[in-house]
């Protein structure tokens, strides 16, 4: 759910901002006909989340849910029996699999019948990893984290977190409706195209308004952060970077520049064409670094220099590890990386 923040973000500084407030908790901010900003906080590094809520003509279409906390509910009734006229939400639409977005889906979904609409890759991933929730931590995570040079205290540290997942969202319902690329959903009179992406997860649902020149983004484009691409243990030699590269050129060519790109975290901003360029040529810009920097045999873990400002604390250490497995394997998809682990397991990448 935290975001690592990229090696250089200068782009972010191009872009133009409209909006000089925020909306307080429990209200809504009017940002075009019929579409309203929601912010919710979040317990955790990334302290916020953008929702959005569409007037339908008889209720209202959510847009994520946030984190399944009592501080969000709370909330969520004040918008429910405020600004909401005590009107019926009538579809959940939810962008991706991630607990900040997925939450309240099912709470909602309870609380007024509404039906659920979201990718099935990521409907059938969330229900896949809330069943671990109870769980041990599987041996092929551990062989990951080991492989990428954790010592033992730290792997301890991954298997007392495995199956946290749940912890932060409530009970999915048992049957949703499916979102697929291109699809088109009428909102209060306007169509909103679905535009898909992937590498933050499976299969991310973003939201096109070609009327109101309106984009709901996500976590696919954010202003000032990058979202996390990782490699996971379910599928340790994949390549979600070039998922996600690819996605960012996708959407340059389906989306208009003159849209207002309403992001998940951060605030709505214009200049959708120029951060999708700086996004895709900061992670070449890494990925050129990163292979220079595997002159050297090198694990996973050596090089977040290259990848991230930040110090990498125990608290990221699971999603810094990942997003660098991510780069190293996009390395070795390209052809210009190989690997080699050494008698203990651990993985050595260099330069060919």
């Amino acid at each position: 759910m935290d975001k690592l923040v990229e090696k250089n973000n200068k782009g972010a500084h191009n872009l133009v901002y409209p909006f000089d407030t925020l909306p307080q908790p429990g209200r809504m901010l009017k940002i075009d006909d019929g579409v309203y900003w929601v912010r919710m906080s979040l317990p955790f590094v990334l302290n916020h989340i953008n929702l959005w809520v569409l007037k339908d003509d008889d209720g209202w279409v959510v847009v994520d849910t946030g984190v399944a906390s009592a501080d969000i509910k709370s909330n969520w009734r004040k918008c429910f029996s405020g600004d909401m006229n005590g009107e019926a939400v009538n579809k959940i639409i939810v962008t991706h699999l991630h607990p900040d977005h997925i939450g309240l889906a099912g709470w909602m979904n309870k609380k007024f019948s509404s039906p659920l609409y979201m990718s099935r890759s990521d409907y059938l991933m969330c229900r896949m990893l809330v069943s671990d929730t109870g769980r041990e931590a599987p041996e092929e995570g551990k062989s990951l984290y080991r492989s990428a040079g954790f010592t033992e205290d730290e792997l301890d540290t991954y298997s007392e977190r495995f199956g946290g997942f749940g912890s932060a969202i409530s009970k999915l319902p048992d049957s949703y409706n499916r979102l697929k690329d291109y699809d088109v959903i009428n909102i209060g009179g306007y169509d909103w195209e679905v535009v898909v992406g992937s590498g933050h997860c499976p299969e991310h649902i973003c939201l096109y308004n070609k009327k109101l020149k309106l984009f709901i983004s996500g976590d696919q484009v954010l202003p000032k952060i990058t979202s996390n691409v990782s490699v996971f243990p379910t599928e340790p030699n994949s390549n979600p970077l070039n998922e996600w590269i690819e996605s960012c050129k996708y959407i340059k060519s389906r989306v208009n520049n003159d849209v207002l790109v309403l992001p998940s975290h951060n605030e709505p901003f214009r200049g959708l064409h120029e951060r999708l360029d700086h996004l895709i040529n900061g992670h070449e810009r890494n990925l050129t670094r990163l292979l220079e920097f595997c002159e050297e045999p090198k694990r996973a873990i050596d090089v977040f220099s290259v990848l991230f400002k930040r110090k990498i604390t125990s608290d990221v250490l699971l999603m810094a590890t990942g997003e660098s497995i991510a780069h190293l394997n996009c390395l070795i998809h390209r052809g210009l990386l190989g690997s080699k682990h050494d008698d203990k397991g651990i993985i050595r990448y260099y330069k060919l």
